[in-house]
């Protein structure tokens, strides 16, 4: 059974404001779940339409019915399960390796697609404007499939952030940049995209050393830009194949 309280505070955390008041984040789906489970993230409770989906405390533990689930699930069509977990601390940054960096990415798909591309061609530290979308944005942490528990999310004043780092080289995607396939790309450095519809802010551009673009094949030459995922996708590919 799921309480009025239960029912309110649930559904307070679809908003950014409240789960960072809260210190909670909701995750749906067995298999979501269990990776969060297994990552060792602090469980608040779990709301499942079978308790023997889930080998935990029975304190945390609630069999509820599918309209129950229905009324505290923010999907379209509810799994059999809804978890709430304690958000975790950021872990310091490894600068060893080659560090992924947002400029206000707004699409919780996009930041969601983002974190598996991470987590699949580990890069393991990423760091996100403080106008980029929420990592524990349901639709977010739907999308990542749980490599958000494998990967250092940080959100920080990326400006300030970045003219720290005068040792490491800085890459970023602009079209008039330099064709990535003829680059020398470092195995140590930091990586922009930038913003769905405006890329990479001029504030940033400011503090870039090497600007790098994605070639246009196509005979036509009119396709304005790529999706940032898809862009991030095919820039993490190249750097891992030098």
């Amino acid at each position: 059974m799921v309480s009025k309280n239960q029912k309110k505070l649930i559904n307070s955390l679809h908003q950014k404001k409240y789960r960072k008041q809260h210190g909670l984040f909701v995750a749906e789906g067995k298999k979501v779940i269990h990776e969060f489970l297994e990552a060792g993230l602090k469980l608040h409770s779990i709301f499942t339409l079978d308790i023997s989906y889930f080998e935990t405390s029975s304190d945390h533990t609630y069999v509820v019915t599918e309209t129950e689930l229905k009324s505290i699930s923010f999907l379209t069509t509810p799994q059999v399960a809804l978890a709430v977990f304690h958000i975790p601390d950021a872990k310091p940054i490894d600068y060893q390796g080659l560090i992924l960096a947002l400029d206000d990415v707004r699409d919780p798909g996009n930041l969601g697609t983002i974190i598996r591309l991470c987590d699949w061609f580990g890069i393991t530290n990423l760091i996100c404007s403080e106008q980029t979308v929420d990592c524990y944005n349901p639709k977010v942490i739907q999308a990542t499939m749980g490599s958000v528990t494998r990967v250092n999310i940080i959100y920080t004043h990326l400006h300030s952030f970045l003219i720290e780092q005068e040792e490491m080289p800085i890459y970023g995607t602009f079209m008039d940049g330099h064709t990535i396939y003829q680059e020398q790309l470092s195995q140590k450095g930091i990586i922009v995209m930038g913003n769905e519809a405006n890329g990479i802010s001029a504030e940033i551009e400011q503090l870039i050393s090497k600007k790098i673009a994605i070639p246009r094949f196509g005979i036509t030459q009119k396709t304005e830009s790529l999706n940032v995922a898809t862009a991030t996708a095919i820039i993490l590919n190249e750097f891992r194949r030098t």
